[in-house]
């Protein structure tokens, strides 16, 4: 939230930051495709583009959480706060590899190839791991705060949450391993045929 807020009045770094999201979304959706276009899977998927790796402005978002945030700790069960603190601090990994990855992007426009060199210059296996490891933790917490009455006007998800969630954790681990693999000095393409690796 607070790295949001910071890029947000750094003009120089917002627009790289904005652009490199932006093509994530876009490549997101095309190793989701499948799931986007599943009767079963399509909410749950729109939910994780959109609300964990979105490239809209969450300003609004982020405001209402700290406003709220007091309030909530009052009211909710335990397992949702563990929940809420490991979506914070995915959001604050997130923000934080992104704005890196961004930095080491720089201004020119955004392909595979850039970014992927980009990615490498910025990231550690560790922090990109636990990235992965906390979407399947929020995942799986929302699945199961659904079942508590009080949250099920307000928490959405899908019923299959552990095939759902394999899905995603197998696709990004599979990324992540490429775009961290420089053996090949990037001879092959490391975001093809994501969507086939289920």
């Amino acid at each position: 939230m607070h790295l949001r807020a910071a890029y947000a009045q750094d003009a120089q770094l917002r627009a790289p930051v904005l652009a490199l999201k932006a093509w994530q979304a876009a490549r997101l959706a095309r190793t989701y495709t499948d799931l986007l276009a599943s009767p079963r899977y399509h909410d749950a998927a729109q939910f994780f583009l959109e609300e964990l790796y979105g490239a809209r402005d969450f300003s609004q978002r982020d405001a209402d959480v700290e406003r709220i945030l007091p309030k909530m700790t009052r009211l909710l069960p335990e397992a949702a706060l563990t929940m809420i603190a490991g979506a914070v601090e995915l959001d604050e990994l997130s923000e934080s590899l992104d704005t890196k990855t961004a930095a080491a992007h720089g201004s020119s426009p955004v392909s595979g190839a850039s970014y992927a060199a980009a990615y490498r210059a910025a990231s550690t296996r560790e922090a990109r791991t636990r990235q992965i490891v906390l979407m399947g933790e929020i995942g799986q917490a929302l699945d199961t705060l659904t079942r508590v009455p009080m949250l099920l006007t307000t928490l959405k998800l899908m019923r299959g949450a552990d095939e759902f969630l394999g899905i995603i954790a197998r696709r990004e681990t599979t990324l992540m391993e490429r775009l961290l693999d420089t053996s090949d000095n990037g001879a092959t393409d490391p975001f093809a045929g994501l969507a086939e690796t289920g």
